[in-house]
């Protein structure tokens, strides 16, 4: 017989003579069985029992950034997400490009983009978009891939949402509602947010569905009794016409905000301030060419629509004109109507301007087509007179063949960098040379109590000569009319008089 089985056998014995001792020999017992090599195997390491209960730290789990720079734009990716698109017109690649803008879109709005498919039709399917015996197919890839909501590739009827999402079993979006999300996560101003939540309502409004009591019938007019009877409104429909009386509140509020704007706008008409709006695609560059150009250190960030809110900068030509600067909201095609029509107060700073620099991305796939969406934008809101200067931006990055392609068509145009600094000194000179000049010449003796007048030439005209002398300043300008005429008493030909 062992020594460990007559150690158990004392222990037994000793349970039933001493119960309360039991677990102490026990343990005792335990330690003295211990076998080195049995035992180091098995446990690994061994700790005190304060050291077994004690927190111990797993190395390699923790997230903290060594580069603070880093957290700066750290997104929560909350869904994955299934493309869809049908392709009409235009070739393979066209479908493809306007795919791969739909994952960018996904992309900033906090989604993980799985998969993404494109179907060759003559038109949408008009109940499920995409025919019912792909939308089987649909199913199974949401299926596979395990996405939690699928986006198509264009605004999608009331109907086709409902049929599309009873077969795919998923949430369904489309285009619109996407950038509809883009655009009220990334709206900052009060302007902005009014007129974000107005598109949403417009949107809205017509896909409102009811479930249960929201069908059902509320009792008809009358203060009570007989005089209840009848169909009455339901719920729905009340929450329709809630809709449409925020909205018409809504539309109120930014009318009183463009009122404000429009004030703006006349005291730098007073001034005689020329003005130049930078429109363009979305993530075209404008706000780094912006912030090249002023300094006025706008957010920029490799994500589309990263700038909602328009920013006004004063700027001042390479000749001494002052003039103001605008980045306005980008532009993308297929840009849904509810959109244009709620932002159509912040684009007026496009029409009303006396120039438009226009930016294109020189390293796209495919910036011609980008140019011509925005143009379709600028003729909506009725800007096609005002001149345009082509800036075909990410020079640097840029394929030269594309480069030399862009200047060859766009007759107006230059390329420049807002990152690096390339062609901007000739951008300027290019404004300076395009901004509206004065229409009167004029010299005059000034004298100098009346030095404002001098201010007025130099803020408001363009001077082309100053000399002080013994009587006053001698100042040769180009200036609007109306300071034409003040100066007028100080012109060589009314000292003749």
């Amino acid at each position: 017989m062992t020594s460990s089985s007559s150690s158990s056998q004392a222990t037994k014995r000793l349970a039933q003579t001493h119960p309360e001792g039991l677990r102490a020999d026990a343990l005792m017992e335990e330690d003295v069985a211990w076998s080195h090599e049995i035992d180091t195997e098995r446990d690994g390491d061994q700790f005190d029992r304060s050291d077994r209960a004690a927190l111990r730290r797993v190395a390699g789990l923790s997230t903290e950034l060594e580069d603070v720079t880093e957290v700066e734009y750290r997104q929560l990716r909350l869904e994955r997400v299934v493309l869809v698109g049908v392709w009409t017109t235009g070739t393979a690649r066209d479908a493809e490009n306007s795919l791969a803008e739909l994952a960018a879109l996904a992309e900033t709005a906090g989604a993980v983009v799985l998969d993404g498919v494109i179907q060759r039709r003559d038109k949408p399917d008009a109940a499920t978009y995409i025919g019912s015996g792909k939308a089987d197919e649909l199913r199974d890839i949401v299926l596979d891939s395990g996405a939690d909501t699928v986006i198509c590739d264009g605004e999608l009827s009331p109907g086709q949402l409902i049929h599309l999402e009873d077969i795919v079993k998923v949430k369904v979006i489309d285009r619109t509602a996407l950038i509809l999300d883009i655009f009220a996560q990334h709206a900052k101003s009060r302007e902005g947010k009014a007129q974000v939540a107005l598109a949403q309502m417009q949107y809205m409004l017509p896909r409102l569905r009811g479930w249960g009591q929201s069908l059902s019938r509320q009792m008809g007019g009358g203060s009570g009794g007989l005089a209840t009877r009848g169909p009455g409104e339901t719920k729905i429909e009340t929450d329709r016409r809630r809709i449409r009386e925020k909205m018409a509140k809504m539309r109120r509020e930014i009318a009183d905000m463009k009122t404000g704007r429009e004030i703006k706008r006349q005291e730098r008409r007073r001034n005689k301030v020329p003005s130049v709006a930078i429109a363009g695609y979305t993530n075209a560059g404008k706000s780094s060419l912006l912030n090249r150009l002023t300094g006025a250190g706008v957010l920029v960030e490799n994500a589309l629509f990263a700038t909602l809110d328009p920013t006004v900068r004063r700027a001042e030509t390479p000749s001494g004109r002052l003039y103001t600067l605008a980045d306005t909201v980008g532009f993308v095609r297929h840009l849904p109507h509810h959109l244009v029509e709620a932002f159509r107060s912040t684009m007026e700073e496009v029409g009303d301007s006396d120039l438009i620099l226009h930016v294109v991305d020189g390293s796209h796939p495919d910036p011609e087509e980008q140019l011509a969406a925005v143009r379709e934008v600028i003729r909506d809101v009725g800007a096609t007179d005002v001149p345009e200067i082509v800036v075909i931006n990410k020079a640097d990055a840029a394929d030269p063949l594309v480069l030399q392609r862009l200047l060859r068509v766009e007759k107006h145009s230059i390329a420049v960098s807002a990152r690096t600094g390339r062609g901007i000194a000739q951008l300027l000179a290019l404004i300076d040379n395009e901004l509206p000049r004065p229409s009167v010449e004029i010299e005059a003796l000034v004298p100098y109590t009346h030095g404002k007048l001098v201010a007025r030439a130099h803020t408001e005209g363009e001077v082309i000569s100053e000399e002080h002398t013994a009587e006053g300043t001698l100042l040769k300008a180009r200036v609007h009319e109306e300071l034409a005429a003040d100066l007028a008493p100080y012109t060589p030909a009314a000292a003749a008089l």
